[in-house]
């Protein structure tokens, strides 16, 4: 048997490496498909939720739309109020929805009338939690770090029931 040549050789090797098809005949590739924001779970522990707010830098998330820093309040929270929201929520919120989806959370930051910091509430929302309050989580945290209410906690679902229509979020929208 006679040993191939080398040139011979080597269009034999890319021949095979491409399949034998012609690269200006496949069809263009497919776009990979868009990105779909996923959001972890948060325990639905106080502790675990203060944890995730806390390394996820809370502050720094976008406030409620229409909103700025210590607003006037009402009881049961402070005179003043700072509120924050995750990106998953304030996407939602912008764009109408007319429920949050799971993983959205609200930071409402309770200041006394001097703007003294006075505690923080937060909903967080978690499907298949509390179908009958819309699968909100409450927590309470006071200014001395102490836990003063969460879970399924009826003062909460009681007042927020009252905007049932807007996914038991208080806050007014911003006007569109």
């Amino acid at each position: 048997m006679k040993p191939y040549h080398p040139t011979a050789l080597l269009v034999l090797v890319l021949a095979a490496c491409s399949g034998g098809d012609n690269a200006d005949d496949a069809p263009p590739a497919e776009p990979p498909p868009p990105a779909v924001q996923q959001v972890a779970a948060v325990d639905t522990t106080p502790e675990a939720l203060w944890a995730h707010l806390e390394q996820s830098s809370y502050k720094s998330w976008p406030m409620f739309p229409g909103k700025g820093q210590l607003y006037k309040g009402m009881e049961p929270h402070g005179s003043l109020l700072t509120t924050y929201v995750n990106q998953l929520a304030q996407d939602a919120i912008t764009n109408g929805a007319a429920t949050l989806p799971p993983g959205s959370i609200i930071v409402k930051e309770n200041y006394m009338p001097d703007s003294t910091y006075a505690a923080a509430t937060v909903m967080y929302k978690v499907a298949g939690y509390d179908a009958a309050n819309g699968d909100w989580y409450w927590a309470k945290y006071v200014a001395d770090g102490s836990i003063e209410a969460s879970g399924r906690v009826a003062m909460c679902a009681q007042c927020h029931t009252a905007n049932k229509q807007r996914d038991y979020v208080m806050t007014a929208l911003p006007p569109r």
